[in-house]
């Protein structure tokens, strides 16, 4: 495909802006090329800056269930726009929002609504910090809740490992307070519990981690999470910014019948446009100002686009329950077509699949932790991703990135991505 126009912008990117781009997966750095630069999109299709057209499997990285450019949507934000953008002050569609995460999501009790998952995921944690009076948070190697300092490190080599920063600019003194466990290890979780247990004021988590690929909680360590952060009077901070309503209506703790004390939400509920929100039990939340002791305020948190758009979404999906349905039934037809790939081609890969969210790693064994995911052969991903591209196929151009099917993707699409797929494989392993 012609990429001319994108190259140029590129170059022209660069100059003015760090790597070209606002948000680093966006360079196409281990692509070895210029990312196509987005015009507009409808439905279940993007368009570049030089005319092409792609079947689009990014959908901004997660808010796009219903897809681009809807109408219901469109229409409502219009409306809106005609009244103001933002006004910096209390209004109906706040409360609107709040009413119905907390009637759709049962452990919402309260909830605040921010601008970011970052800034969510910050604002859970220091509010749990002021609720249990501890400092210590445990996370799970190959989690992402965003960049915030405490909650940028990594993994080393042992369960017990302390946080060590894993970008330039964050203090080790910020990282000393975040343990780091290995994601779907029971062990690991309760030889840190055994030795730091009564200082450790949460464990956050994505039930369905999705920024090492889509590699899903097992029910027995989601359980056991649970159960071991009660046992030690430490908050539950399940992070479903990515999987918030879109794995189910009453989000991925439904699925695993699992209650946190704090759920961070993101994507979804702003229908498209910048969002975040943090709820909980009534007696947690509380803890957060004007009402408690724990500061976080914004500008434009619970903005009326943001508002509208999201509301229009979730109040679809709550109507719509068949979308689910649907979206499972797509999303198990690719993965079958994907798979019956590889094994036509031989090739060292696996699908993980967890309703409409999906990766495809170039690994030899299943894919349960971030270790694993680690294994993976990102080259072999590379030569795919540049052979899906040029077949009309726009995926997330990493390994360790999910990528989302949408309810405006149709039978053709599915069977033309699966046709995409065959030809890429054959291609990358001959």
């Amino acid at each position: 495909m012609e990429n001319v126009k994108s190259e140029e912008l590129f170059e022209r990117a660069k100059v003015s802006i760090p790597g070209g781009v606002n948000s680093p997966v966006r360079a196409f750095k281990d692509m070895n090329m210029a990312p196509p630069f987005i015009v507009s999109a409808s439905g279940s299709k993007i368009y570049d800056e030089d005319g092409n057209e792609y079947i689009d499997y990014v959908g901004s990285y997660g808010p796009m269930i219903l897809g681009h450019n809807i109408k219901l949507v469109g229409d409502k934000l219009k409306e809106q726009i005609d009244k103001s953008l933002s006004y910096g002050a209390p209004t109906r569609l706040e409360v609107d929002m709040a009413e119905l995460i907390k009637e759709i999501v049962p452990s919402i009790e309260m909830i605040r609504m921010v601008n970011s998952g970052t800034e969510a995921t910050m604002s859970a944690i220091r509010v749990a910090r002021g609720y249990t009076g501890r400092n210590k948070i445990v996370k799970f190697a190959g989690n992402y809740h965003g960049h915030e300092d405490s909650l940028l490190v990594e993994a080393g080599s042992g369960a017990l490992t302390q946080g060590v920063p894993s970008s330039s600019g964050v203090p080790k003194s910020v990282t000393k307070n975040t343990i780091v466990a290995e994601y779907n290890n029971i062990k690991s979780v309760k030889k840190i519990f055994l030795e730091y247990g009564d200082r450790i004021a949460a464990v956050i988590m994505e039930p369905v981690s999705g920024n090492m690929g889509v590699v899903p909680a097992t029910q027995e360590f989601m359980d056991y999470v649970r159960k071991i952060t009660k046992e030690y009077k430490s908050l539950f901070i399940i992070d479903e910014v990515m999987t918030g309503f879109r794995l189910a209506l009453s989000c991925a703790q439904s699925l695993y019948k699992v209650e946190p004390d704090i759920t961070c939400f993101g994507k979804i509920i702003g229908g498209g446009l910048p969002v975040g929100a943090y709820g909980g039990k009534r007696e947690i939340m509380q803890c957060v100002s004007p009402v408690g002791p724990v500061y976080q305020a914004g500008t434009l948190s619970g903005n009326p686009l943001s508002m509208t758009a999201g509301l229009v979404t979730l109040r679809y999906l709550k109507d719509n329950p068949s979308v689910y349905t649907e979206l499972e039934r797509k999303g198990e037809k690719l993965q079958k077509g994907i798979e019956k790939a590889i094994e036509d081609f031989n090739v060292d890969a696996t699908v993980n699949r967890v309703g409409s969210m999906m990766t495809l790693f170039f690994s030899k064994n299943k894919v349960m932790s971030y270790e694993d995911a680690k294994k993976c052969d990102t080259k072999m991903f590379a030569k795919y991703f540049k052979a899906m591209l040029n077949c009309g196929v726009y995926l997330p151009p990493a390994q360790f990135e999910t990528f989302f099917i949408s309810n405006s993707h149709s039978d053709e699409d599915i069977a033309k991505t699966i046709e995409c797929a065959r030809t890429a494989l054959e291609a990358v392993t001959s």
